[in-house]
């Protein structure tokens, strides 16, 4: 007869059947948890690339002399494009609003409207300025710009103008001298 009080008589389990069942984990998998960071990071990129204005990133950049080589390759594609502001080229129109002028680059030039009434304060003709708009190309062989953005001339190129004897276009009129 067993005694249940006596530690002689009761039976040890054996080691494989002392174990009770493991209980499953309550967090995730590191596998599933590193699936959710990359497919989260894939929406994020998807987003950018398609859906936002932040697409601005991974439009072509080109000069006017490429694009007018064969504009047909960049039909109906944002891009933006760099060239030279030809002297006497711009025209403001209050009614609509718009302005007109043609940018240029190894003798290709380029159209552009921008049809908004406000330009930075340094999209100024007779300085020399390089422009590069943003828009795309139009059917007659122009640019509908939505962005313009002048590079005006560094202090180096200024002084070198300078030292040529053109009117530096920023420089302010000497005072007169009184007596």
């Amino acid at each position: 007869m067993e005694d249940p009080q006596h530690p002689a008589d009761q039976r040890q389990p054996e080691p494989s059947q002392a174990r009770e069942p493991e209980e499953p984990s309550r967090g995730m998998s590191p596998a599933l948890k590193i699936a959710i960071i990359v497919g989260l990071l894939g929406a994020v990129v998807g987003l950018l690339l398609f859906g936002s204005s932040a697409s601005d990133a991974f439009v072509y950049s080109k000069l006017v002399n490429e694009v007018m080589a064969n504009p047909q390759s960049f039909a109906g594609r944002e891009l933006r494009v760099e060239g030279q502001l030809k002297p006497g080229s711009i025209k403001f129109r209050e009614d609509p609003c718009e302005y007109r002028f043609v940018i240029e680059k190894a003798g290709k030039e380029m159209p552009v409207h921008f049809p908004q009434c406000v330009v930075p304060d340094t999209f100024r003709d007779g300085m020399g300025i390089s422009v590069t708009v943003q828009g795309k190309l139009t059917g007659e062989g122009g640019f509908l710009a939505n962005q313009v953005v002048p590079r005006c001339p560094s202090k180096y190129e200024m002084q070198q103008k300078k030292k040529n004897g053109e009117v530096m276009p920023h420089a302010q009129p000497v005072a007169a001298q009184g007596g």
